[in-house]
C-alpha cells in the first residue's frame, strides 16, 4: 500500500510517517518506482507509535526500544522494560500530585479559616504555610 493508505490505515498523517523514517523509527520502505510501498507490520508498527506516543513516550524513548532493531517486528522485552520504567516514573509523579493537592487544601483550609483576622497571609500561617510550601517546592524539583 502506498504511504497515504499506511497514514489512514495507522491514524498517522504523511508527514509523520516521513519524519519517522528520516528518525529511524520506521524502516525505510520497499518502492515501486517513485512510491513508497507499506506493509501491514509497517502499518502496525505505525500504531504502536502512535498509540505509544498518546501514552506518554517520547521519540527519543521511542527510539531506544527500536534502535538496531530492523524490519518490522517490534523488540517485545525493550517494549515490555520501557513500560514498566514509565509505569514507575508516572507513579511517582502521581505520588508527588497527590502530596502538593494535599498541601493545597490545607493550604486553602488555612486561609478560610483565617479569613478577615489578619491584614498579611504572612502573619495568619506563619511556619505552618511553609511546611506546605515546603512540599510544593520539593515536588518542582523531583521533575
Amino acid at each position: 500500500m502506498y504511504i497515504g493508505k499506511a497514514a489512514q490505515l495507522s491514524g498517522t498523517t504523511v508527514k509523520a510517517i516521513r519524519h519517522y523514517e528520516a528518525i529511524g523509527l520506521l524502516p525505510a520502505p520497499q518502492r515501486q518506482g517513485q512510491y513508497r510501498v507499506y506493509s501491514a507490520q509497517s502499518v502496525e508498527r505505525l500504531m504502536f507509535i502512535k498509540c505509544a506516543q498518546q501514552l506518554g513516550f517520547k521519540l527519543k524513548e521511542l527510539q531506544q526500544i527500536l534502535q538496531d532493531h530492523p524490519g518490522d517486528v517490534l523488540p517485545w522485552e525493550r517494549a515490555d522494560q520501557a513500560i514498566a520504567a514509565k509505569k514507575q516514573a508516572l507513579a511517582t509523579q502521581i505520588a508527588t500530585l497527590q502530596k502538593m493537592h494535599e498541601g493545597l487544601q490545607a493550604f486553602e483550609t488555612q486561609l478560610k479559616d483565617a479569613q478577615g483576622q489578619y491584614s498579611t497571609p504572612t502573619a495568619l500561617l506563619g511556619n505552618k504555610a511553609m511546611a506546605h510550601c515546603t512540599v510544593a517546592m520539593q515536588a518542582n524539583e523531583s521533575r
